[in-house]
């Protein structure tokens, strides 16, 4: 079992290696969790976002186009790049920019200052338990009072889950891609100081992966 600093370097160099090998790995069409959020954005009048995990872009992007500032981060200086000129050839770049930060350290912005926050499929990468608490507290805190934050997560449910390499915490690991697979109790545990709106089951890719999409705010008063 790797120790969770060697899980994580060995990860984050994954993720460098496969989007220099397969730029673009995800298309140019918006994930439905993001078409989702946008409306969720929309309806609590939101103008700033911050994408967690943006990846090269195609949410990012997405949310761009739909007429919001997003601050997109991920810790692979390859998706970055092409986010950041996909941003320029699409006309956006106005309104993204990119920062390379790993969530596993505290985000960087300040308190009160976005108006939500969105990450598919971030949180159930090759974090533990207590790194996913300390982020969702990072969220809460650079949220606005009323700010909606949507992720989305593979859960117990999946079939990869209890298969391939054990690395501990719900960790398993197939094809080098480490996933913390989230047990319900997880997301309650996250929702608690919040309001929690929706926790919505859906399928997404070949296997195809068991996800659950997650909708809460910040309490106005919070």
């Amino acid at each position: 079992m790797s120790s969770p600093d060697d899980l994580a370097g060995s990860q984050r160099q994954h993720w460098q290696d496969t989007y220099r090998a397969h730029p673009g790995l995800y298309g140019d069409t918006p994930s439905e969790p993001a078409i989702h959020a946008a409306r969720v954005f929309a309806d609590a009048g939101a103008t700033d976002l911050i994408e967690l995990g943006a990846g090269h872009g195609r949410d990012a992007l997405f949310l761009a186009r739909e007429g919001y500032t997003v601050h997109a981060t991920d810790f692979s200086v390859a998706a970055l790049d092409q986010l950041a000129r996909a941003a320029e050839e699409q006309g956006v770049a106005n309104r993204v920019t990119t920062e390379l930060h790993d969530v596993r350290e505290p985000l960087r912005q300040p308190d009160r200052s976005a108006d939500g926050v969105f990450a598919h499929m971030l949180l159930c990468m090759a974090l533990s338990s207590a790194q996913i608490h300390a982020l969702v507290d990072e969220i809460r805190r650079v949220l606005r009072p009323g700010g909606a934050f949507v992720y989305t997560v593979r859960h117990t449910g999946d079939a990869h889950y209890g298969t391939g390499r054990d690395h501990g915490d719900n960790i398993f690991e197939h094809g080098g891609f480490a996933v913390h697979f989230f047990d319900r109790n997880l997301v309650d545990q996250l929702a608690e100081g919040w309001t929690l709106q929706e926790v919505h089951a859906f399928e997404e890719g070949d296997l195809p992966r068991r996800l659950w999409r997650i909708t809460q705010t910040k309490p106005p008063d919070a």
